[in-house]
C-alpha cells in the first residue's frame, strides 16, 4: 500500500465498517492527492489484494465513494477519481 504522508495506516480492526474505513482512507489519500482527479482506481482484485479485504467489501467501499462523489465508474472502463468543478469549491 502507498505510503503517503499524514494519512493513516488503513486498520481494518477498528470497530467500525470495514467498508467504511476503507472508503475513508481512500478519500484521504485522494485529498493527499496521492490518488489525482482523472487517474484510475486499480481494479476490485487489486484493491482487494491491496487491502487484505473481500471483494464485497471493495464493491461497498467503492460505492460510498461513488455516494460522496469521490469517483466515478464507467462500465467496462473502470472507476476514476472524480474530478473537482470549480463551482464546487465556492461558498
Amino acid at each position: 500500500m502507498a505510503d503517503v504522508q499524514g494519512i493513516p495506516d488503513f486498520d481494518p480492526s477498528d470497530m467500525a465498517y470495514v467498508y467504511a474505513q476503507m472508503a475513508d482512507h481512500i478519500a484521504l489519500r485522494i485529498a493527499a492527492g496521492d490518488l489525482r482527479p482523472g487517474s484510475r482506481l486499480p481494479g476490485e482484485r487489486a484493491l482487494a489484494e491491496e487491502y487484505g479485504v473481500a471483494l464485497g467489501t471493495v464493491r461497498r467501499a467503492v460505492e460510498e465513494l461513488r455516494d460522496r462523489s469521490l469517483v466515478i465508474t464507467l462500465p467496462a472502463k473502470g472507476t476514476y477519481v472524480a474530478k473537482v468543478n470549480a463551482a464546487d469549491d465556492t461558498a
